[in-house]
């Protein structure tokens, strides 16, 4: 068997993801099993609402640990001028609009692998994001993003 034809094994992030970052970049959590069995993968807290300005940090720090990035869907009342595609780290993302609500943004890897992200609201305190990116990649979670958001982020 020819080293090409070894498939490759699907590359999960460490647990050490979730880590103090600068102002203005992503924060991103992934669960880290292989299971995926909750109804969450991940959850994003951006910093604005600028879709343009925000997915570049998320798609970078994706495809570095799950590889290339293909589409990301989102609620296009919750973003700011949603454009059709951008152009990330060379590599064309397409954007699609679906009604899936603003705290929730849907990504696909190749073809078909497709990962949920609960997204924290912008204006979230630290300790309310980290509580509510913790609940949402619990490997065994089976609460929907919208709930986690009403029970960890105050009004």
């Amino acid at each position: 068997m020819a080293e090409s034809d070894t498939p490759t094994p699907p590359r999960l992030l460490p647990s050490a993801i979730h880590q103090a970052v600068k102002p203005g970049t992503a924060l991103l959590r992934l669960e880290t099993t292989r299971s995926r069995a909750g109804v969450l993968d991940g959850a994003w807290w951006p910093r604005s609402r600028d879709i343009a300005g925000e997915l570049p940090a998320l798609v970078t720090a994706l495809t570095e640990h799950v590889g290339p990035i293909t589409r990301v869907g989102l609620d296009a009342t919750a973003w700011r001028g949603i454009p059709t595609r951008l152009v990330i780290d060379g590599r064309v993302v397409h954007l699609d609009s679906f009604p899936v609500g603003d705290d929730t943004v849907l990504v696909t890897r190749g073809d078909n692998d497709h990962f949920s992200l609960l997204v924290v609201p912008p204006d979230t305190s630290a300790d309310a994001a980290r509580t509510a990116m913790a609940r949402a990649v619990h490997a065994d979670n089976i609460t929907e993003a919208a709930q986690i958001l009403i029970a960890t982020v105050p009004d």
